[in-house]
């Protein structure tokens, strides 16, 4: 039997504008569910998880909520003028979390909470919104784009954390594979009406598709002119869906091409390269390296990037993804080897600056100066016909931006930038913002696209849809160069790790942590002290590595404090090869408990 329900809402009502935002939801939350919230930019998503977490007040409907259950919310822009630190806005509120509690999941997120609110990145202010919430342990956790600004590793951390963690959540995220790993259910908030099924996402867009196609065959059935022109997106973006599957097999064609022309250590084969490669080579990095001060960014670094490359960077904050860019851009100069750039290349930028876009404007204005006429690469096109492309009504082309939700106005500078002529793209974090129907637009622009394409991501489900070759970064300064996206990274990656860990062991036991007996059966006393108190170990050595790393991530670190740059580079070593050790030690334990 299933648990009572510790949130409900029944005929739930909003009314936006002239009309109904949406009308007569039922929203039943059990104790341990796992929601994905689904549906386009503009349907009401953050109106919705505002609306379940009681800080909006609905036009009619009845809200029941459990005794004692606290709700937490997550907001995708959390609000922190007035704080003077970190910690001042993660202690405010009077659901405040107790301080210790905030200090140990900062710690494990690699956050410093002293510093000044006003002065920190998207990313700090981001895992300090995360401590408050995680650290408050509610019953309830609304997510609002929990993804957006963290790097890769608190990604993974956060994963984790949620996976453990013995709540319901509710999130809105872009990102499919956070999704897919965490999700047991899905709210679908399509058209004003919201479905529930009991399908994590993977399973979404299946369900979705069979929706579609009984609604347009109902339609069909009908007639109904009026009604069949309703459903001009969601055919849209069923065909749209279908032809991407074709796109990833011309994908995985690129790539097994792309790995023919890479040597096994993954450098580009420059001798050997036909002139008909040289040809077509638009930026050419040979043994490139840069450092600032005495800390390696990018070491001996080669690669020949050539016309319609899908090029993807990842790797964690601090670790070089933005100076890599900029050396294939040709905005720094490597240190010594060299890097040259295609005298035609013609590029732009596209990295979600929506700030440069004012909220008077009307979408006219901003797509095509106020005309009715748009050029799209030389091609005249009609500015209504152009907006349905990028899947927005024709009806909003008055609309001011002001009035459009996050992901319109990140959808809105796409179709800007991508009717300017070019011939190199560099995306910056693209999919930030961006619901799951504009990805996958994205996805088919970026394919079609005749020119090279840079991408800066930590949406690794988007990379492995899109790139042919991964830049992967560690903060080493070496540079791993995959034919593939991000999957065939951690793979090679993990393959590399173990390798090393086994030809580690062989060389020598653990400074550390003595060695275990060969012995089989049942643990000594030391053997069961450590196999219980390693995963805290592991857990705190975590912590400070993720510590470290965000300070080296500051950029004039070294010109202000060489000595502190020099120690926390030292410090980090240490540490991490403690957690190299501590990991393998469990690990044997782990397999003689099992035995």
């Amino acid at each position: 039997m299933a648990a009572a329900p510790i949130l409900s809402w029944e005929g739930l009502g909003l009314i936006q504008g002239n009309g109904w935002l949406f009308s007569d939801l039922d929203i039943h939350i059990g104790p341990r569910d796992r929601l994905a919230l689904i549906g386009r930019n503009g349907a009401g998503k953050t109106t919705l998880l505002k609306l379940i977490g009681g800080q909006v007040d609905a036009d009619k409907g009845t809200r029941s909520i459990q005794p004692g259950t606290r709700i937490i919310t997550l907001e995708q822009d959390p609000f922190f003028t007035g704080y003077d630190t970190l910690m001042d806005f993660a202690l405010s509120g009077k659901d405040a979390p107790p301080r210790h509690e905030v200090e140990a999941i900062a710690g494990q997120l690699g956050i410093d909470l002293s510093r000044k609110a006003d002065s920190a990145s998207g990313g700090e202010r981001r895992r300090a919104a995360l401590a408050r919430a995680l650290a408050s342990e509610p019953d309830l956790l609304l997510l609002d784009e929990p993804t957006n600004h963290l790097d890769l590793a608190a990604i993974d951390w956060l994963e984790d954390w949620l996976m453990r963690y013995k709540g319901a959540f509710v999130v809105i995220s872009h990102d499919r594979t956070f999704l897919e790993r965490l999700t047991k259910a899905t709210l679908w908030l399509d058209r004003g009406s919201l479905r529930r099924k009991d399908i994590g996402f993977g399973s979404y867009e299946a369900w979705m598709e069979t929706v579609y196609a009984e609604e347009a065959r109902a339609a069909d059935k009908l007639d109904a002119k009026l009604k069949i022109e309703a459903h001009w997106l969601e055919r849209g973006v069923t065909a749209r869906r279908k032809r991407n599957q074709g796109r990833l097999e011309k994908l995985w064609e690129m790539r097994a091409q792309r790995a023919a022309m890479l040597t096994p250590q993954g450098t580009a084969k420059l001798a050997i390269a036909s002139d008909d490669a040289k040809s077509k080579a638009v930026i050419v990095a040979d043994h490139a390296t840069k450092s600032f001060g005495d800390r390696p960014i990018i070491k001996d670094f080669t690669l020949r990037i050539t016309r319609k490359d899908r090029i993807g960077v990842v790797g964690s904050n601090g670790a070089g993804k933005t100076t890599l860019l900029k050396l294939l851009t040709g905005e720094l100069e490597p240190d010594s080897g060299k890097i040259t750039l295609a005298k035609t290349l013609q590029g732009i930028m596209i990295d979600q600056q929506r700030s440069l876009m004012s909220p008077e404007k009307r979408v006219r204005d901003v797509l095509a100066d106020g005309s009715d006429w748009i050029d799209v690469r030389g091609v005249r096109k009609h500015i209504h016909g152009y907006l349905k492309d990028f899947l927005f009504d024709p009806n909003l082309v008055e609309a001011r931006i002001g009035t459009l939700s996050g992901g319109e106005r990140s959808r809105l500078l796409l179709a800007r930038e991508f009717a300017r002529f070019s011939n190199l793209l560099v995306l910056d974090e693209p999919t930030n913002d961006l619901d799951l129907e504009t990805l996958d637009l994205l996805q088919e622009v970026i394919s079609d696209y005749d020119g090279t394409v840079l991408i800066v991501s930590h949406d690794r489900d988007f990379l492995d849809r899109t790139v042919t070759i991964t830049l992967g970064m560690d903060g080493s300064g070496r540079v791993d160069i995959v034919a593939g996206g991000y999957a065939d990274w951690e793979k090679m990656r993990k393959t590399r790790n173990a390798a090393g860990a086994k030809a580690a062991a062989k060389q020598a036991p653990s400074p550390v942590i003595a060695p275990l007996p060969p012995k089989k059966g049942k643990l000594s006393y030391k053997d069961q002290r450590d196999y219980e108190i390693l995963p805290k170990r592991i857990e705190e050595l975590d912590a400070a590595i993720a510590r470290g790393e965000t300070q080296l991530a500051d950029p004039d670190l070294y010109s202000k404090d060489p000595k502190k740059f020099d120690a926390l580079m030292q410090a980090l070593a240490k540490v991490r090869a403690e957690k190299d050790t501590a990991e393998e030690r469990w690990l044997e334990l782990a397999e003689m408990v099992e035995g």
